[in-house]
């Protein structure tokens, strides 16, 4: 049968997603504990591969297995052997056509960052920041030259291992929350696919424009030369949430879990 979980986790204390020989992946730690309920190793997939430090609030995988146990016991059992800070939300039984990442019809994402004079402390590692005022104005322009299909070399790691550049940006969604502490920005990214760093590089060549260091023409220039160089630095990886994909309704998946209430500027669609 093949199984399939909705996953959330904070990213501040593992190496990304994929399994490594440190063993300190989120990767590892699942198939660890699925391991405990199953008695068995267990092999899991994911919708989409998260860096160190990013976090996740609806990563979805699946695994394949011969080992019949209730979904409550899948559920419980593994929950009871992960690391508190990574939490399996849900769990359903699918056909085995279905496979998280090739199903998935879009991916979502958010980037989180506060804008203050001082920086966050409980906050570390849950949100980026900045100490500059950033303009609204130029924010939603600048976004909006992103958006459609585009050769995306501009935005791309070097290590990069995407068969092709050109991805297509369906929205970039602007929202505020404006506080004693600062003001929260929350952007909300959904693609068909990203490549390697493509947020954080966005957000980097972003934060310029926001500040006032380039006008928001420039990202229409950054994006037609194809040259990584010519973008910002890559921004933090605090501030990045993996909101999950998109599947038909034909799957019958949940779109979200309960992590996403605790986000900045809960009017976002996202958090429907």
């Amino acid at each position: 049968m093949r199984i399939v979980l909705g996953v959330s986790y904070s990213g501040s204390s593992y190496n990304g997603w994929q399994s490594q020989l440190s063993g300190n992946t989120i990767q590892d730690h699942l198939e660890k504990a699925l391991a405990k309920v199953a008695g068995q190793a267990i092999r899991t997939h994911c919708s989409g591969r998260t860096d160190t430090g990013v976090h996740a609030l609806m990563q979805v995988a699946h695994f394949d297995t011969e080992i019949e146990r209730p979904l409550h016991a899948w559920l419980g059992g593994a929950n009871s052997h992960l690391p508190k800070d990574i939490t399996i939300d849900w769990v359903r039984e699918v056909a085995d056509s279905f496979h998280c990442r090739s199903s998935a019809v879009s991916r979502r994402y958010s980037y989180i960052l506060l804008q203050s004079a001082i920086r966050p402390s409980v906050q570390f590692q849950r949100m980026a920041w900045c100490y500059q005022k950033l303009n609204y104005d130029a924010l939603l322009d600048a976004t909006q030259r992103l958006i459609g299909e585009h050769d995306f070399s501009s935005f791309r790691a070097s290590q990069c291992q995407a068969l092709s550049p050109i991805k297509n940006i369906s929205r970039i969604d602007i929202y505020q929350q404006i506080t004693v502490n600062g003001v929260y920005w929350r952007f909300d990214f959904e693609a068909n696919a990203f490549l390697h760093h493509m947020i954080r590089n966005i957000m980097g060549t972003l934060v310029y424009v926001g500040a006032g260091r380039q006008p928001s023409e420039w990202v229409t220039e950054v994006l037609e030369a194809k040259n990584r160089k010519m973008a910002a630095p890559t921004f933090s990886a605090d501030g990045l949430y993996f909101l999950g994909p998109c599947y038909e309704a034909k799957w019958q998946l949940p779109t979200k879990t309960n992590a996403f209430d605790w986000l900045p500027c809960p009017q976002s669609q996202f958090n429907q």
